[in-house]
């Protein structure tokens, strides 16, 4: 869009062109959010400077950037401070941070709506209305955003004759090393990558610090590539994600899980044209109902709505602490060093991270997120690891996950009742604990787990606030008549390693 300016020069008027020109931030970068012809889009080395970001991140982050600055419509400045775009930039989309949303008034400019998701937040907003405070449910969301689409929708009724086919998706994982689905697929690493290498290189020289370990790109870091790498997963992986969402192998990273979270949250993928491309494979033939309505759910449902909760439990909400726990993040997590852990699900499980800055979701919830909720770790501090070091991590994608339903910092406005699991859970849905030093079954003793100590630990020191919730109240009463809590409640209290 251009707007003509008429300037007076003696009796001469001479048409002049004014290009408006889009702030486009690292996570606009498909061609959904262009609105402008001319878009404006900044690299800010030093934002790498205030946080200690994952090497791999950084890396998506910067060769996304420069892989969108390409395409000549594209204006691409290197600049040390947001701050500096100051009367450069006519309009920008919504964006997706508290921060970005102050810097984008900061900087006096034109907002045009949220784009990235598929309920507007108007269309969220009148969801929440409609509620009439009463409790938010995903399951009511996600429907309406099916009824919305049309996705999976036939004749105004669910394909399959159901909404949810989760009760399908709840297998172990299988008697072997991996699961045997399609490879992913892998982006090749070009000049501009060579270059962001070399360039990160520099800033470590320099004494910025990074985590974990560098490695090959391996996330779409352009548009051509987030659609290679959507087709390649609804054509090959899809059928064989649902059955096998939540298990774990300690061989198989990635499973038949999608990994176009990091594309879609930096804007090179709309989630509706992701949503879309299964529901294709299912009509096609190429991959069951019970995975594709189980994928649908997670981009439609899940992913729309911890954006919506994000701005709906306001600024505040990542400082909740309602279980007050104030306990630091111990160094191996923090220097993602697996090496430093004793129990074989944390051990592989922080190496992962370390190795390619990502985890799909049940090591996040029920690893990471279970044992950090043990352990009373700081609910910022956890949210601001996960956001640092996962290549999908955004400052909207993470408290809802984190604070709410990981760690139930928030009290329960997010879940009904914590995720708490011991050592049965793991020992069930992965192969780590066959080849751990410790002992799934045991609460004391030199074998005993510390996940499974860890349950009845955490169920002890909050047993007055889960007493009275009916959906974890059993466990209270189970802990109560353990013979053993005082011996196990003394050797948690004192335990250094996990």
């Amino acid at each position: 869009m251009t707007e003509v300016k008429l300037a007076h020069i003696g009796s001469n008027v001479i048409a002049r062109k004014v290009i408006k020109l889009q702030l486009l931030f690292a996570d606009q970068l498909g061609p959904h959010f262009q609105q402008e012809q001319k878009l404006l889009l900044p690299e800010v080395l030093s934002q790498f400077s205030k946080r200690k970001y994952h090497r791999q991140k950084a890396h998506l982050i910067l060769s996304a950037i420069r892989h969108r600055g390409l395409d000549p419509e594209v204006e691409l400045v290197s600049i040390s401070s947001y701050r500096d775009l100051k009367g450069s930039a006519h309009s920008v989309i919504n964006p997706t941070s508290y921060n970005q949303r102050k810097l984008a008034n900061e900087l006096g400019l034109e907002i045009h709506s949220s784009r990235g998701f598929v309920a507007s937040e108007q269309e969220f907003s009148e969801y929440v209305e409609a509620k009439k405070g009463k409790r938010l449910v995903l399951e009511d969301f996600y429907r309406k955003q099916r009824l919305r689409t049309g996705l999976l929708i036939e004749g105004g009724e669910p394909e399959g004759g159901q909404w949810n086919f989760d009760h399908d998706n709840r297998l172990p994982p299988p008697k072997q090393q991996t699961l045997g689905a399609t490879e992913p697929w892998y982006p090749k690493e070009d000049e501009i990558d060579q270059q962001v290498r070399k360039d990160l290189d520099e800033l470590e020289a320099a004494g910025v610090e990074f985590a974990g370990e560098d490695g090959p790109r391996l996330f779409p870091a352009s548009r051509s590539e987030a659609l290679e790498a959507l087709q390649h997963f609804v054509n090959s992986r899809l059928d064989l994600f649902g059955p096998y969402e939540d298990a774990v192998l300690k061989d198989d990273w990635a499973m038949s899980h999608s990994l176009l979270s990091a594309p879609m949250n930096m804007g090179l993928l709309d989630p509706l044209e992701v949503a879309k491309a299964a529901e294709r494979a299912y009509k096609e033939g190429k991959a069951r109902i019970a995975s594709v309505e189980g994928f649908i759910r997670q981009v439609i449902g899940w992913r729309d709505y911890v954006w919506h909760l994000y701005w709906h439990f306001g600024e505040q909400y990542v400082d909740k602490n309602e279980l007050n726990a104030n306990n630091p993040l111990p160094d191996s997590w923090l220097e993602l060093s697996g090496a430093d852990i004793e129990s074989n699900c944390l051990s592989s499980t922080i190496g992962d991270i370390s190795k390619r800055g990502w985890a799909h979701h049940i090591p996040r919830l029920m690893i990471i997120g279970n044992i950090a909720m043990q352990r009373g770790f700081h609910p910022k501090q956890v949210n601001d690891w996960l956001v640092d070091n996962f290549v999908d991590g955004t400052p909207w994608v993470m408290p809802a996950n984190s604070i709410g339903m990981s760690l139930y910092a928030d009290g329960g406005m997010m879940s009904t009742k914590p995720y708490a699991a011991g050592g049965s859970y793991i020992n069930k849905m992965t192969n780590y604990c066959s080849s751990c030093r410790f002992d799934p079954k045991t609460r004391v003793g030199e074998d005993a787990c510390p996940v499974n100590a860890g349950y009845w630990f955490f169920i002890h020191n909050h047993q007055d606030r889960l007493i009275s919730n009916p959906r974890i109240s059993r466990s209270v009463y189970s802990m109560r008549k353990l013979s053993d809590i005082d011996e196990l409640v003394a050797q948690e209290s004192q335990r250094k390693k996990l």
